[in-house]
This record gives C-alpha cells, structure tokens and sequence, in this order.
C-alpha cells in the first residue's frame, strides 16, 4: 500500500469512528456528513492505486465513483447510496434546510446509512 493509499485509508477509517460517535450520541445530521466523507476519502485511496497523482479536488461521490472505474461496477445499493449521501455532504455544512433533512432523515434511517456505509466501504476496501 502507497503512502497516499494509507494515508486516505486512515482518514475513511477516522471518518467512520467519528459518524459511530456521532450516532452514539445523537448528532444524526452529522452521522451522514461523516459517512459521506468515509466514502469520499476510500474513493481517493482508491483513486491513488490506479495512479500516484493526487486525488482530485472534489467532494462528488459520483464523479471520484466514475473517475475511479468503479461506479459501472457497484451494485445499485451503492449507487442509492451515493445518491442519499451527496447532498449530506452541503446540507452538513450549510444547513439552510437542517430541520427539514433532520425530519426526513429519523434515527432509524441514519443508522440504516451507517451500516450501508461500512458495507460499501468494505467492498472498496476489498479491491485495494
């Protein structure tokens, strides 16, 4: 494994602890932020096998999944995921519309996300 490989491997496996903890503690709004930055960053450890340039500047799970060769090859549930996360990642930081996301997105569905998080980040993991 390249340093770079290490390097954004650590930081998913960091961003997973912090949504486990972020669940644990009721802060639901970021337990999808911190999923969707778990899945961005093992996309880039990813990115890095394929070529030692750096990761692109970007936070799209759709374009580092395309980017990667990998997003023809995930199974629909992950792209469903893809799609729950992106707007997690904004809505986390700007959240103009907070109470509306906290009311669609209960407990159960975070929770729900962060299990399909760590399945999808297995999976990359497994193609390292």
């Amino acid at each position: 494994m390249t340093d770079k490989v290490k390097y954004w491997s650590d930081l998913s496996e960091y961003d997973y602890d912090t949504a486990l903890a972020m669940m644990q503690t009721g802060r639901f709004l970021y337990v999808g932020f911190m999923c969707h930055q778990t899945i961005e960053k093992i996309l880039k450890a990813y990115l890095n096998t394929l070529s030692n340039e750096s990761a692109p500047f970007t936070h799209s799970l759709t374009n580092l999944a395309k980017k990667s060769t990998l997003y023809e090859l995930l199974p629909d549930e992950f792209k469903d995921l893809i799609d729950i996360l992106e707007p997690l990642n904004i809505e986390a930081r700007y959240p103009t519309h907070k109470e509306r996301l906290m009311k669609s997105l209960n407990k159960e569905r975070y929770q729900s996300i962060l299990e399909d998080t760590k399945k999808f980040k297995t999976w990359i993991i497994e193609k390292l």
